[in-house]
């Protein structure tokens, strides 16, 4: 009630002031064509104006809506289809969820003319195919996505990398993923496709190359950064060191290392052997001796008793260790190795001696009957190579031998005998 009394109110403030208006603004309309001519006034002429245009709008309006019938029948149709195409599609993918590869494929690429969203269709439809093992049938529905959509060569691209590596074409992944790299620098989905592709084709120094960038892309955590970088470091050391006219190759993985691996055992061990083979002893003993000052372990150590740079200077670095570590096997067998180089008999026997006390070794007894047998104690050499045998055939597999043939066969007889 309220409003409507607001709404007259109103319209006769309109009123009243409009006709102030019409009093107080006078005026006419003079129109004249030829010898004839229309006179009104002012705002019966404007009043007129505003009817004019009013009817001529919604004529306007009535025309169009019957000249082009045609259009909005077609609009409505598309809709129509695309609303079709999109619940395909939906059941397509639900199918290749599902796994059935077929019907996915079938459906997908009759969704894919009206669908709005073709670069999806024709993508699914190449996996559906790729796992059905037509892999002709896959690269012909990703040639149709390049062409229906502007702008996918990324997620194409991405998509015949990742089919490539199901394939086993880990060479044809490599070309693709090396092409969208140069093209998306740092892609987080290419690097990560690299590092498989590299991993799968033993390209250790492709990967050697690649961990920083994994690593900046916080792409793989610290631990998985250490191990690549172990494994492509000892993989490329191992394969250079193959040909000793490698050796400034293998320096330079050695110099281009982390500080962390510098330090591993293992890749000590493989560049002191790389350098060994490459005739540069000298460089190999400053290795050992400055590893084993920074970080002791047993393989260094014998390492170290198998060098034949310096043996007096070897020896005495080799006592000064064994002041700080007078019972350590390893070290009295290097010290008696190396004591033997420079000719001291009593005092290579007196380590090797304590070496064998310590931790009883095949390898130790061997070294005490060779050189037992050099100064004529053939007793004792007899003793320690039978001890050296004895450990070593503890070491051996359990496997049947003829003494155990001859005795189950005896047994046999016996049985037999006793029998009759």
């Amino acid at each position: 009630m309220r409003k409507l009394i607001l709404l007259i109110v109103a319209g006769l403030a309109v009123g009243a002031l409009f006709g102030h208006l019409m009093m107080s603004v006078p005026g006419y309309w003079l129109i004249r064509v030829g010898d004839t001519s229309v006179q009104t006034s002012f705002w019966f002429g404007l009043v007129l104006l505003l009817g004019a245009f009013i009817v001529l709008h919604f004529a306007l309006r009535l025309l169009t809506g019957i000249i082009r019938p045609v259009g909005r029948f077609r609009t409505w149709n598309s809709r129509a289809r695309n609303r079709r195409a999109m619940k395909r599609t939906v059941h397509g993918l639900v199918a290749l969820t599902e796994g059935r590869w077929k019907k996915a494929e079938k459906t997908l690429v009759r969704a894919a003319d009206d669908s709005s969203t073709p670069l999806v269709n024709y993508l699914s439809a190449a996996l559906a195919a790729h796992y059905q093992g037509h892999h002709e049938k896959s690269q012909e529905h990703l040639n149709q996505a390049q062409l229906t959509t502007d702008g996918a060569d990324t997620a194409i691209g991405l998509m015949q990398a990742q089919l490539m590596i199901d394939r086993q074409q880990p060479e044809e992944a490599l070309a693709i993923l090396n092409r969208l790299d140069k093209q998306l620098t740092n892609h987080p989905q290419v690097l990560k496709l690299l590092k498989q592709v590299h991993l799968s084709v033993n390209d250790w120094e492709g990967l050697r190359r690649l961990i920083p960038r994994l690593a900046a892309q916080k792409l793989i955590t610290q631990q998985e950064r250490e191990q690549l970088e172990f494994k492509a470091y000892r993989e490329l050391i191992i394969f250079e060191a193959k040909n000793p006219t490698n050796i400034e190759r293998v320096r330079g993985l050695w110099a281009d290392m982390p500080d962390y691996l510098r330090g591993n055992t293992e890749l000590i061990v493989l560049y002191t052997e790389a350098l060994l083979q490459a005739n540069e002893e000298p460089i190999a003993e400053r290795l050992l001796n400055h590893s084993l000052d920074n970080h002791w372990d047993a393989r260094l150590v014998k390492r170290y008793g198998l060098l034949n740079v310096d043996a007096a200077r070897q020896l005495a670095k080799a006592e000064k260790w064994l002041q700080e570590r007078p019972n350590d096997p390893e070290l009295l067998l290097a010290c008696g190795r190396l004591s033997l180089r420079v000719g001291q008999w009593e005092k290579a026997l007196e380590y090797f001696e304590a070496s064998q006390r310590q931790r009883p070794n095949g390898e130790v007894c061997a070294e005490l009957a060779r050189l037992y047998a050099s100064l004529g104690e053939h007793n004792k050499s007899q003793l320690y190579y039978r001890h050296s045998v004895d450990m070593l055939a503890k070491s051996l597999p359990s496997l049947p031998q003829p003494s155990d043939a001859s005795d189950s066969k005896q047994s046999d007889q016996k049985a037999v005998k006793k029998t009759a």
